[in-house]
């Protein structure tokens, strides 16, 4: 069971679990702890302590389960209450935000998605998620060409979030910078069902009905969701529709059969557009015009089902078998100058793969082996017409891309004693790209791409005492060109020549564990050097990608929860990451084919990217039933552009949650209010990088209200 499901069922949505999230590392805010480590080391404790809820906690994000106290990597666990307790549920990142390392942008264009950022990892997304593996329920999110979506995850269902932070191929091979592992509710032992409705400021509405249950062999959840809401700004209209399920056999004799299952009809999702900074001045909510005129947006509709099966093999040896089926149907309109495109496509995507667990012991010392291979596939059959001001005219490119990969990887991890933990991995990976070129008036642009990587990773952990751990590991990671970023700047069809994968290698050291009984503390500091960083430019309103030479990173990381009493609850987390170009320069060819430099970029700050981030939090929880939340983020500066001449100005927001949880009979009822951007703060929601024509920003919605009622039957 992953993380103390008990601590996360919906009858406690009142704060009353005392689970320390192990959010992370890292700074010079380590001096202020460090002048606070009497009070914290003198604090009295009447509940479970840190080191326990360490030790209890297991993480499944790491291939091998094991306690969150022995994992030798950066990593942080988002509890149930921390991401639905008197949520909007709007979007991932209202639970990522307490993550340090994670920065977050685009949250209200859901044209867009939301693009996340792990150490600079996911920072180059025009749309959607790159370089960030994200699995939901074992079944992978991300597509095999390492483009991630999140608009098909329901929040409302969510149990709890695992991430990794920092590159993790030797786990799961291509666009793991980082690991996102979510899981979805459990049903309790007691059958139940949930309502929850919510509605407010812009036109913002949703309804969620769930419910779950257990009997002797299966365990059971279903929840449909349905959202819509206008935006803030013109022509930021969306709507959403789950329905997600979740249904865990027991076989006996330790055999274990999971089928999960989401469908999501988005049909609405308008973009904006980003605008230049003086038109965002003079009209906050206003649209590009030619967004307007040429209806952009997207509309999608998805399909998944996974299956996982697990048992027994020997004394000691686990097998486990997972496959999966994606069906996603995709409509994108675009407002590129001169001409104007749409965008139809037509996806399927499957996999699976098989792993093998031994426990056993090496020459005396507990020993843990895992091997196993992964192979997955993606078929899309893209077209593009003309838009005509949001109707689609004649088609104007048409082909199949095909994207296969296949990894085999081992894992092993051996304790020396009981201080020293040893842990090692190894991977394998086999991609290939090929188009098939079906739009032959301007040339037959088919052709193929093979790449091939390997990833090894070493890692360690040393127990200083029974509650304080150091952990260290090297690892790496690449990352393939997506299907669209192949994108061919020469026009046409087919894919970019010249444009190849990145590859980067991550050193981190870290410290985690309790001080005293009531606060626990994750710091880490990395440093990551980059080859071929894969960057965006834009050509008349278009995304293209090339290369940079090479790029490097470093910086530090902390996480610092707290429980005062029994009714109060602090988090804090910061972040620092000096992540730059070491060498980029653009080449041009004169008409000779002699070679020129047209722009260099050398030593530049990574646009999209933030040294400083601040994450606080404080929570109460009345034993009546009152609860509250108060929570803040600083935002430091960013770039807008590889030539690091637009700089975006720092942030600070705010928001607010109140509730209230009452017991009438069979039912629970739990009204709740929330306020987002408390402060009325006027910043940007998104940079759009290295945009055409100076429109780089997406401004934010200013102080609004969301308020709802949940209504519980069944659980007492």
């Amino acid at each position: 069971m992953n993380i103390i499901s008990s601590l996360y069922t919906p009858h406690q949505r009142a704060l009353r679990s005392n689970t320390f999230t192990s959010i992370t590392n890292s700074s010079f805010i380590i001096i202020i702890l460090g002048s606070m480590l009497p009070i914290l080391v003198n604090a009295q404790n009447e509940q479970r302590s840190p080191a326990q809820e360490m030790e209890t906690i297991v993480v499944e994000a790491t291939r091998i389960s094991r306690p969150l106290g022995q994992v030798p990597t950066a990593i942080s666990v988002i509890n149930q209450n921390e991401i639905q307790l008197g949520r909007q549920q709007l979007g991932l990142d209202e639970a990522l935000a307490r993550v340090p390392g994670v920065f977050m942008q685009n949250r209200y264009n859901f044209a867009q998605d939301l693009r996340i950022s792990m150490r600079g990892f996911g920072a180059r997304a025009a749309f959607g998620i790159r370089g960030i593996k994200i699995l939901v329920d074992g079944i992978p999110e991300t597509l095999p060409d390492g483009t991630g979506q999140v608009d098909s995850i329901d929040l409302g269902a969510t149990q709890n979030i695992e991430v990794i932070r920092g590159p993790s191929s030797s786990l799961y091979g291509n666009a793991s910078g980082g690991v996102i592992n979510i899981t979805s509710e459990e049903g309790p032992e007691s059958p139940y069902i949930s309502t929850r409705i919510s509605s407010g400021d812009y036109g913002f509405q949703k309804v969620q009905l769930k419910g779950g249950g257990q009997t002797d062999s299966l365990n059971y959840f279903l929840s449909f969701s349905d959202m819509e809401i206008d935006g803030y700004r013109e022509h930021s209209q969306a709507k959403n529709t789950q329905f997600t399920g979740r249904f865990n056999f027991d076989l006996g004799e330790e055999r274990n059969f999971r089928v999960v299952f989401n469908a999501t009809d988005q049909p609405v999702s308008n973009d904006p557009g980003g605008v230049k900074e003086a038109d965002a001045i003079a009209n906050p909510r206003s649209a590009r015009d030619r967004n307007v005129a040429y209806d952009t947006g997207e509309a999608l509709n998805q399909e998944r089902v996974g299956m996982l099966y697990s048992t027994p093999i020997g004394l000691n040896g686990e097998l486990t078998g997972r496959s999966y089926f994606v069906w996603r149907d995709f409509s994108n309109k675009l407002p590129q100058w001169p001409v104007a495109d749409a965008v139809d496509l037509k996806r399927f995507f499957s996999g699976g793969g098989i792993t093998y667990t031994h426990s056993n012991v090496l020459a005396e010392m507990p020993n843990q082996l895992i091997i196993g291979f992964d192979i997955d596939d993606q078929n899309d059959e893209r077209k593009r017409y003309l838009n005509n001001k949001g109707t689609l005219g004649a088609l104007l490119f048409n082909q199949n891309e095909d994207f296969s990969a296949l990894g085999f990887f081992i894992q092993d991890e051996l304790s020396v004693n009981e201080e020293l933990q040893l842990s090692f991995g190894l991977r394998y990976d086999e991609v290939e790209y090929s188009v098939t070129d079906n739009f032959l008036s301007d040339g037959n642009d088919s052709g193929n791409r093979k790449l091939n990587d390997t990833s090894p990773m070493l890692g360690a952990i040393y127990n200083l005492s029974p509650t304080v751990n150091l952990f260290g590991s090297i690892a790496t990671s690449f990352e393939t060109p997506s299907t669209s970023d192949f994108a061919n700047p020469n026009g046409g069809g087919g894919f970019n020549p010249s444009l190849e994968p990145q590859r980067a290698t991550n050193r981190e050291i870290g410290v985690r564990g309790a001080l005293g009984e009531r606060q626990y503390l994750e710091l880490a500091f990395f440093t990551i050097d980059i080859d071929k960083e894969i960057v965006p430019y834009d050509n008349d309103g278009r995304t293209y990608y090339q290369n940079a030479g090479t790029s490097s990173r470093s910086g530090m990381e902390l996480s610092w929860t707290s429980n005062p009493n029994d009714r109060v609850r602090t988090s804090l987390s910061y972040s620092y990451g000096d992540f730059k170009f070491d060498t980029f320069q653009t080449i041009t060819l004169d008409s000779n084919g002699t070679k020129s430099v047209d722009k260099d970029y050398s030593g530049n700050q990574t646009p999209g990217t933030v040294k400083h981030l601040l994450f606080g939090e404080i929570s109460y929880t009345h034993p009546d039933g009152y609860f509250g939340a108060l929570d803040f983020m600083y935002v430091g500066e960013q770039f807008a552009n590889n030539a690091n001449t637009v700089k975006v100005k720092d942030y600070t927001i705010g928001n607010l949650r109140l509730g209230y949880e009452r017991e009438i009979g069979s039912m629970i009822l739990s009204p709740f209010v929330g306020i987002n951007n408390l402060f009325d703060e006027n910043y940007y929601s998104n940079i759009r990088l290295n945009a055409f024509g100076s429109r780089y920003f997406e401004t934010a919605p200013r102080r609004n209200i969301y308020a709802g009622i949940t209504v519980d039957f069944g659980l007492r």
